[in-house]
């Protein structure tokens, strides 16, 4: 049981982490041309998004169960 826990702590902290990085990544002068070309976010900060999104949903999930 404690070891689940520490998995979910250390999951929630990577997801924020990588959602973190990914939107310092959308800031940056290859995002912004990309976005301003196809109106939509690079590939490379999208993937930091739903691998932040999807590691800290399972932390969380981790944490909160009993």
């Amino acid at each position: 049981m404690a070891n689940r826990k520490i998995i979910g702590i250390v999951l929630a902290i990577v997801g924020g982490g990588l959602a973190i990085w990914g939107y310092q990544l959308s800031g940056g002068f290859g995002s912004q041309v990309t976005k301003a070309f196809t109106g939509s976010p690079a590939d490379k900060v999208m993937m930091f998004y739903i691998g932040g999104a999807v590691s800290l949903a399972v932390g969380l999930f981790l944490l909160l169960k009993k």
